[in-house]
Order: C-alpha cells, then structure tokens, then sequence
C-alpha cells in the first residue's frame, strides 16, 4: 500500500480532491474523502442541521458509529478533539476547526413516516434520504446506521429526559474534521422532526488538503 504524506503518495502523484457538494433543504448528498484530507461541513442557512453519515471505501461493512462515539469518548458531547468511530471502534475521523459546538449524538435519524405523524406531511426523512443517495452511488451496505446531527444540540435532565435547545446555527457556520479512513460521507439536510431544528437550510460539503486552502467563508 502507498503511503500518503503532505497530498501526495510515495510515487509523487497528487491525490484526487473531490469536488464541493451543496445539499439543498430536504435532501442529502455525498462526498469521498481521504486519509489525512480534511472535511468542512457548511451551514447555508440559519437554523441547518447536518445529518451526518460515513461508510468507508475499502468496506461498507463498516460505518461511523454515533453510538460506538459515546462510548469511546465517554461522553454524549460532540467537542473539539473529540475522535469520531466506526462500529469498529477506530477513529474515522476527529473534530477540528468547529464555529457551532452544538451538536447531537443521541437521537436517531427522523423518518418520513415519523414525521408524518408529527405533522411534516410531504417531507423526506434522514433516513429515506440516506437510501436514495446510497442508491444513486451505486452503493450496498449492510445496514442503515443512525447519524451524528451536526448543529444540533439537546441537554440531558437529572431525570434523564432528553430536551431539544433551540438551533441558533447562523449561515456561514462550520465544522472542519480531519478524516483518517478513505470514506464515503452522506450528509442529510432534511427535516430532523425535533422542535426548535425543524427549518432544514441547505449546506455545503467540501474537501481540502490543509486549512488555508479553503476559500474564506
């Protein structure tokens, strides 16, 4: 296997970059990222969730695991350093650069269904979304997992009840992760069915090799 240093593999050939990615409200799309490229995840709207998926290239048997997260970190709190793991427990990816830190790793993707009952008649969930973009790949895997939702936050009461906080994520806020496992990531802009982040906003997807080459926001 070559080795990646500094964008480049042993055999001085550049990396493929992907492409930037914008997600319209409702939707989902898809980004590759490599080892050792970084992955920004831009809101752009106010009040965006970013539902977020991850598969890797080499085996879609194996996927960033929100729960295998918690445990791993100890922690129900998405924080800067913080390590994102496959259900593997390996690092897929680690949080960087990041203007929101209000982000959830409790709750599961909405549903179409489930937001029916709850009113948002006409509105695709997470996880339908998750499917027809797996589909458009081309891409099989062996389960749907739950995701981590960027931009959103919840709090924990003493008596265990999950509480949803408003989403104050304004248009041009942004996480930035260092990625260490070629994957495939999804990210959801549909509606999340949690009161107070309901308004699905747009974002865009995109992939650099270090920080300065991203264009200001």
């Amino acid at each position: 296997m070559l080795l990646m240093k500094e964008g480049f593999t042993t055999d001085s050939t550049p990396r493929s970059l992907a492409d930037s990615v914008t997600v319209e409200a409702g939707s989902a799309g898809s980004i590759r990222v490599l080892r050792g490229q970084l992955l920004r995840i831009t809101a752009l709207g106010d009040g965006a969730v970013a539902s977020l998926f991850g598969f890797s290239l080499d085996d879609p048997a194996v996927w960033l695991s929100v729960h295998h997260t918690r445990v791993f970190s100890n922690s129900y709190l998405l924080g800067s350093g913080m390590r994102m793991v496959n259900n593997r427990r390996r690092p897929m990816m680690v949080l960087g650069k990041d203007s929101v830190r209000r982000h959830d790793l409790l709750l599961p993707g909405s549903s179409s269904a489930w937001l029916a009952e709850r009113g948002y008649r006409g509105q695709q969930g997470c996880m339908e979304s998750l499917s027809a973009e797996l589909a458009r790949r081309g891409m099989t895997v062996p389960k749907l997992p739950d995701p981590i939702n960027l931009f959103m936050h919840v709090e924990l009461a003493r008596n265990g009840d999950i509480m949803p906080q408003a989403n104050m994520t304004k248009s041009g806020d942004s996480i930035t992760c260092r990625v260490v496992m070629d994957t495939l990531f999804i990210v959801s802009a549909c509606c999340s069915g949690i009161e107070g982040n309901d308004r699905p906003a747009p974002l865009r997807l995109s992939v650099a090799e270090d920080l300065t080459a991203f264009p200001s926001e």
